[in-house]
C-alpha cells in the first residue's frame, strides 16, 4: 500500500486538481476547511496521529495548489475503512467528492480490498445521496456515534461498498 498511496502527485481525471499525499506541512489549509466544514471537526491531532500511523491520506489541489479537499482512511485486512473526507465549502457541488472517492477505490482495487467503508450523519441527506448513488449501502447504524449541538449526540448510518476487483491492464485509479 505505502509504494502505490505515496507516489508522486497523480491527476485524479484529465485536467481535474491533483491527489496529492496529505503532509504536516498543509495541516493548518486542511483544518481551515475542516472548521468551516464541520461544527464539530476533527483535531489537528487526528490528522497527526493518522499521518503518523501510515493511513492513506490524500489532498486534492488546484493547478495552482490551493486545497480543495481531502481524504483520510484506514486499511483492514480486506477492506478499507474511510474516516474523513472533506471538501471545502466553497468548493462543493463540483464533483470533488466523487473523484476522490473514485481514487480510494481504485486503491481498495489494487490492495486489493474487497469492501470500503465509512460512517455518515444521519442528518447529512447530501452525503448520504452521494454514496448510495456510487452504490453504497446501509449495512447498519450507530447510535449516539456523533457530537451534536447542545450536549446532544447523532447517530451514524454506516454504509459499505462492494470492491469489483480492477480490469486487468488497465491503469489505477491513481494514475
Amino acid at each position: 500500500m505505502s509504494a502505490l498511496w505515496r507516489g508522486p502527485a497523480r491527476r485524479i481525471a484529465g485536467d481535474a486538481p491533483l491527489l496529492v499525499p496529505m503532509t504536516i506541512a498543509q495541516l493548518d489549509a486542511v483544518m481551515a476547511i475542516e472548521v468551516a466544514a464541520y461544527a464539530f471537526p476533527w483535531s489537528r491531532g487526528n490528522f497527526i496521529d493518522s499521518l503518523a500511523a501510515g493511513y492513506p491520506a490524500r489532498t486534492l489541489v488546484d493547478g495552482h495548489g490551493a486545497l480543495l479537499g481531502y481524504f483520510v482512511a484506514m486499511g483492514g485486512v480486506d477492506e478499507m475503512h474511510l474516516l474523513n473526507i472533506t471538501v471545502a465549502p466553497a468548493a462543493q457541488g463540483r464533483g470533488y467528492a466523487r473523484r476522490m472517492i473514485d481514487a480510494l477505490v481504485g486503491l481498495c482495487q489494487a490492495l486489493p480490498a474487497r469492501s470500503l467503508w465509512l460512517e455518515v450523519r444521519a442528518s447529512n441527506t447530501h452525503a448520504r445521496a452521494l454514496y448510495e448513488h456510487l452504490g453504497f449501502v446501509q449495512v447498519g447504524l450507530r447510535k449516539g456515534y456523533y457530537p451534536a449541538p447542545f450536549g446532544r449526540r447523532e447517530d451514524a448510518i454506516v454504509m459499505s461498498l462492494a470492491i469489483e476487483p480492477a480490469a486487468s491492464g488497465g491503469p489505477d485509479a491513481l494514475g
